[in-house]
C-alpha cells in the first residue's frame, strides 16, 4: 500500500467544512461580546489548578513506557466543544462546569437498570493506567488516567444477552455555551461494540495525574478507549445505555464520510482530507509514525479478526 507523504494539517481542516464554515458564525458573535467569549484566542493558558489528590491507586497493567504528556499541556489543549471549539479554552470555561451532584443512568438491556451516584463510582479500586491517545487531528498525548474498567461497572447491571452495542451520552448543561450552537447534535453521544467496551483496556476514567479529573478533561467521570481516536472517549458521561442496535454517534451524524463509527486508530486509512500515517505528540517538534491501534495491536486487533478495517473506519 502506498501512503501519500503526510502534510501538516491546516486549520481549516482540523474539523468537517460545514462545521469550520459556522465556526465564522461564532468568532463574529465574540466579536460583539456575546456568550462571554465562546472562541479563545488560541494561545492563552488557564492557570494550573490545585491539585486534590487521589489516594489508594493502584499501578495498572497495559500502562505504556512513554514519556508522560505534561500536565500542563494535558489540561491546556483540550476538545471540549460543548464550551468551545478552540483548544486552549475549555481550561478555563470549564470552571462552571456543575460537577456535583452528579449521577449516571445505566438503563437499556441491563437486567438491573440503575442510577448510580458518583461517589459510588469514585469509591470503585482505582487504577492508573499510562495510555497513549491519538486525536484524529494528527496530535496525541500519554496521559496517566486513574479509573476502573468498564466491566466493572457493567457487572453492577447485568447486561442481557440482547446487548450488543453501549451508547454512552454526555452532560447538556446551561453552564456549556458551544451546545448553543449547530456544531454538533447535542448531547454528544458515542458508542462502542459490547465486546469492545468488555475489553480490559476500557476504562471508566475518574482523575488523572494521580488526582481527581479537571473539568476541561471530561469531570467527573469520563470513557478511555485508547486504540481509538479520542472522539470515541466521551466526557462528562451522565448515561450509559446498552442496546440491540448500534448507537448514532456525534461525529459519525455530522459527517460520516469522515468519523466511522468503529474509529480505530488506523495509519492505512486517511482522513478524507488529511493523512493519518504520522502524528506530533504534544510537546515535540517532530512527527512520528501512527502505530496501528494507537499501538495496542496486540491486545485488540482479533476484536476485528474478518472486518474490512477500510470499510469499518
Amino acid at each position: 500500500m502506498i501512503i501519500r507523504p503526510p502534510a501538516d494539517i491546516a486549520p481549516s481542516e482540523i474539523t468537517p467544512l460545514s462545521v469550520h464554515a459556522r465556526r465564522r458564525d461564532l468568532m463574529r458573535v465574540v466579536g460583539a461580546g456575546i456568550a462571554g467569549g465562546l472562541l479563545g484566542s488560541g494561545v492563552a493558558t488557564a492557570a494550573e489548578p490545585a491539585a486534590t489528590p487521589l489516594d489508594g491507586i493502584v499501578k495498572g497493567r497495559f500502562s505504556t513506557t512513554d514519556p508522560q504528556t505534561s500536565f500542563k499541556d494535558a489540561t491546556n489543549y483540550n476538545n471540549f466543544y460543548e464550551f468551545s471549539t478552540d483548544k486552549y479554552s475549555p481550561a478555563g470555561m470549564a470552571e462552571r462546569l456543575r460537577v456535583r451532584p452528579w449521577e449516571v443512568v445505566v438503563e437499556g438491556e441491563v437486567a438491573r437498570p440503575r442510577t448510580i451516584g458518583i461517589e459510588e463510582l469514585l469509591r470503585q479500586p482505582r487504577e492508573e493506567r499510562i495510555y497513549r491517545m491519538r486525536c484524529v487531528e494528527g496530535w496525541s498525548m500519554v496521559i496517566p488516567w486513574v479509573g476502573f474498567e468498564f466491566s466493572r461497572l457493567a457487572r453492577m447491571v447485568e447486561p442481557t444477552a440482547n446487548a450488543r452495542f453501549v451508547e454512552f451520552i454526555t452532560a447538556r448543561q446551561d453552564t456549556m455555551p458551544g451546545i448553543n450552537y449547530g456544531i454538533l447534535d447535542w448531547p454528544y453521544a458515542e458508542g462502542l461494540r459490547i465486546d469492545e467496551a468488555m475489553h480490559p483496556l476500557t476504562i471508566m476514567a475518574i482523575g488523572m495525574y494521580g488526582q481527581v479529573m479537571p473539568n476541561q478533561n471530561g469531570a467527573p467521570i469520563r470513557l478511555v478507549v485508547p486504540w481509538k481516536y479520542g472522539f470515541k472517549s466521551a466526557k462528562s458521561i451522565v448515561r450509559i445505555r446498552f442496546t440491540s442496535k448500534q448507537p448514532g454517534t456525534a461525529w459519525n451524524k455530522a459527517a460520516a464520510n469522515e468519523y466511522g463509527f468503529y474509529s480505530n486508530v488506523n495509519p492505512e486509512v486517511d482522513h478524507p482530507r488529511w493523512s493519518q500515517a504520522t502524528e506530533r505528540r504534544i510537546g515535540e517538534f517532530r512527527k512520528r509514525p501512527t502505530l496501528m491501534f494507537n499501538g495496542y495491536a496486540e491486545q485488540v486487533a482479533s476484536l476485528y479478526t474478518g472486518m474490512d478495517l477500510r470499510k469499518n473506519f
